[in-house]
């Protein structure tokens, strides 16, 4: 009784099928660094460029990440309804008044294409928020970012490259410091 796989033209069939699959694969796999070398982030991860975004602050002033270049930054995605997000602004807070002296930035980029800038403020104001927060109105920081779930933490280096993604929280406050530290130590 002869099988279908010892029949050579099914078998060599079957062969150049999984071959022209695994061709498939890796010419789109490859599409996401094709796009970082033309500008084009699909996903921002570590050792990526961060997104630049040019956005009002909460006080009318512009905030451009780009600007804070020599700064380790913590750019922060998050919004008012967000339960995980309200939980660990207390932690974003603290690892700011303790680093800020040695270049630490934290920028808490509030999507107000889904919340109100009223809602924001007044939860900046009753929170006692000192860091930079700004409104993103029509969505574009999320957009760059890919913003898949709130609150979504990117650890930028001097450089303005992404070192760490955090998607989620509340993240705690020695999780931060674990990664803001080493960074804040090298030279920019």
């Amino acid at each position: 009784m002869t099988t279908w796989i010892a029949r050579r033209p099914h078998w060599l069939l079957m062969m150049a099928g999984v071959f022209f699959l695994g061709a498939g694969w890796i010419v789109g796999s490859a599409r996401p660094e094709q796009a970082a070398a033309a500008g084009r982030i699909a996903s921002p991860h570590s050792g990526f460029a961060a997104p630049d975004f040019d956005l009002e602050r909460l006080n009318g002033e512009r905030l451009r990440l780009s600007d804070l270049r020599g700064q380790v930054v913590v750019v922060n995605l998050w919004a008012t309804w967000c339960p995980p997000c309200r939980a660990e602004m207390p932690a974003l807070q603290q690892l700011y008044e303790a680093h800020q002296d040695e270049g630490l930035v934290v920028v808490a980029v509030n999507a107000t294409d889904q919340d109100s800038a009223s809602a924001a403020g007044a939860f900046v104001a009753e929170r006692g928020l000192t860091f930079p927060v700004v409104l993103d109105p029509q969505g574009e920081a999320s957009r760059a970012y890919a913003l898949q779930a709130m609150p979504s933490t990117f650890v930028v280096d001097r450089q303005g490259v992404i070192r760490e993604v955090l998607i989620g929280g509340p993240v705690s406050l020695a999780t931060l410091r674990s990664l803001v530290a080493p960074l804040l130590e090298e030279a920019g």
